[in-house]
């Protein structure tokens, strides 16, 4: 399966659209206000104007304000006064503000400025290129500080997701230890004791049959659970052997018609981070197929390109909301947000988006360096059966 499969969009997911910032105008001159707009109308971003200091402080109370352009000479309350005011409100204690004065040019007068919370003053004339420089500086500060407050809030709903998860996780493997595990060696017990018993003859071949029997059954479920947390297959002969293996087992259990492609044929073998890393998004894109698709075919393929790895995953189920597609936190599963995470700490990228007719494709672009590979040893990279006596 390649990208340029007719089954896929031919729109791709559109860039995340730049986030604008607010700047706050602060003048009793409508005319000035009109001059500093036309000055910053370049920056691209929201513009509101003010005139008096209760209209300043109004316009702060209902939006979230990056820069502030102030005027110092201002009627009733001057800007040193103004900016007093709302330095004691918590909210904008760092609220960048730039004073704009065309009579208070001593350095006093900076000075006080600067006392009272400006970041900078600038003098009039103003040099246009200069404000808008100065207002673009702190507008991007502001823009990449609500960007990381935003990513903290996502980390922090992602852990403790996670670690729900993970109580989940350990919950189920103690039911499937005690009632799969434990009642095979409980009964493979029972039956080896029985033959201790005394009896008509020294030897029972039935309970020696029967407690072997339990005993393969039990070696089974412990081979079947630690390969399905991590298979043997990745470490021993590599992702092709290793996502053809799941694959079946899915299909097994699913009835969904999985196919793996890896590209080039003879795929090289990578390091064992990466590795991990390519099969586990495989394995939680089945998963979340399996269980939310309603697919009755997939398609897995693995692309080693020049300097990254392309993952594509398609379905050709019901599709995917919006809210999936632009990774709203209360939308998502851990699963996704967790491996969504996990590129992005690489300089990668997980994309999710509807496929055309009909289903889902999840994408991910894996930068590589040259480290990324490592050489092959041992046996070749083809198709490996599964395990014997492992249960997909």
């Amino acid at each position: 399966m390649t990208n340029s499969s007719s089954d896929y969009l031919t729109v791709t997911q559109p860039a995340v659209a730049r986030e604008k910032v607010n700047i706050l105008m602060v003048d009793d001159q409508p005319s000035k206000l009109l001059s500093f707009e036309a000055i910053l109308g370049e920056l691209g971003e929201n513009i509101i104007k003010a005139t008096t200091a209760k209209e300043a402080l109004e316009c702060l109370l209902k939006n979230d304000v990056a820069v502030v352009l102030m005027d110092v000479s201002m009627p009733d309350i001057d800007g040193f006064e103004l900016a007093d005011m709302i330095r004691q409100h918590p909210r904008f204690q760092k609220t960048a503000i730039i004073f704009i004065s065309a009579i208070h040019l001593t350095d006093m007068d900076r000075m006080q400025g600067y006392e009272r919370g400006g970041v900078d003053y600038i003098s009039v004339p103003v040099v246009p290129e200069l404000l808008r420089a100065k207002v673009s500086v702190f507008a991007e500060l502001h823009r990449k500080t609500r960007q990381l407050e935003l990513l903290n809030m996502e980390l922090r709903s992602l852990s403790g997701r996670l670690i729900a998860m993970q109580d989940e996780e350990r919950r189920r493997f103690a039911r499937e230890l005690h009632d799969g595990l434990g009642q095979e060696l409980t009964a493979a017990k029972m039956a080896i004791d029985s033959i201790l018993l005394p009896g008509p003859g020294d030897f029972n071949r039935q309970a020696v049959e029967q407690a072997s029997a339990l005993v393969d059954g039990a070696i089974q479920q412990v081979r079947s659970v630690s390969h399905l947390m991590h298979p043997p297959l990745l470490d021993e002969i590599g992702l092709d052997a290793a996502l053809s293996w799941y694959s079946e087992g899915l299909t097994k259990r699913s009835g969904i018609a999985t196919a793996i492609e890896l590209d080039p044929p003879d795929f090289p073998r990578l390091t064992p981070n990466l590795e991990t890393m390519v099969f586990r998004i495989v394995q939680e894109a089945l998963t979340n197929v399996f269980r939310h698709s309603a697919a009755k075919k997939c398609w897995v393929s693995v692309t080693k390109q020049e300097n990254r790895l392309q993952v594509t995953v398609r379905d050709d189920g019901k599709g995917i909301s919006s809210e999936i597609a632009a990774f709203n936190p209360e939308s998502i599963g851990v699963g996704i947000g967790g491996i969504r995470q996990r590129i992005k700490e690489v300089g990668g990228m997980l994309t999710l988006r509807n496929a055309k007719p009909k289903g889902a494709i999840l994408e991910a672009m894996i930068p590589m360096s040259d480290e990324s590979l490592r050489a092959h040893q041992g046996s070749s990279n083809g198709k490996a059966a599964s395990p014997s006596g492992v249960q997909s």
